[in-house]
């Protein structure tokens, strides 16, 4: 492996781990406000990466991904809710599942304004060895983070576009929900190892791509 093909491995776990930090510190951050302090309790309201590291998530399957040349994707340690103690649960989880991919697409737009703001300045250092990583982490990390809030919004259990569905379906379907949570991770696999869900995400990668001049 050459040296600028281990920096861009380096730089996309860095970004990932920073993604997930922030989607899991803002579900964490929202429960604490809807009366739910369980996740400041144990600490997990953090941008540090460390809180929420999940070995075979955080660093061995993006690793393999970044190595094989495949999009990395990965996953943090879940953050811990308890609804029964917030103050409206069905608000609560609305809001809550919400909160992560929310939070990662307004990283991305922070990123995009500090990027386009900084652009002069990057395009005469960028190819300089200590700054050309920091405009390397600035696209990858806007790909990341948009890519997975829309794959957090798919309404497949246990990802939080089913929390949202949950909460906004009439009573009645409740039952239902809570039956589908069982076969929420089959689901997902099936989409894995079919290639939906590369079908599903490969036209947003090619949008961020174009949006960035490539």
């Amino acid at each position: 492996m050459g040296q600028t093909d281990l920096l861009h491995v380096v730089v996309q776990i860095v970004a990932l781990l920073f993604a997930v930090s922030v989607h899991e510190s803002a579900h964490g951050w929202v429960a604490w406000r809807c009366g739910d302090p369980t996740a400041r309790e144990l600490g997990r309201i953090s941008l540090n990466p460390l809180r929420h590291l999940d070995p075979v998530g955080s660093l061995l399957v993006p690793g393999i991904l970044a190595l094989t040349g495949a999009p990395v994707f990965g996953w943090a340690k879940p953050v811990p809710v308890s609804l029964a103690r917030t103050r409206n649960p069905r608000m609560a989880n609305l809001l809550i599942s919400a909160a992560g991919p929310i939070s990662n697409v307004a990283f991305a737009v922070l990123l995009v304004a500090v990027l386009y703001l900084g652009h002069p300045i990057l395009a005469a250092i960028v190819e300089t060895p200590f700054f050309r990583p920091i405009a390397l982490f600035l696209t990858i990390s806007i790909a990341i983070n948009v890519l997975l809030a829309v794959f957090n919004l798919l309404p497949i259990p246990p990802l939080d576009g089913f929390g949202v569905l949950e909460s906004l379906l009439p009573a009645a379907l409740l039952p239902l929900t809570r039956a589908l949570r069982r076969y929420g991770m089959l689901l997902l696999m099936v989409l894995i190892l079919t290639g939906g869900l590369r079908f599903l995400l490969d036209p947003v990668l090619s949008f961020i791509a174009r949006f960035l001049g490539g």
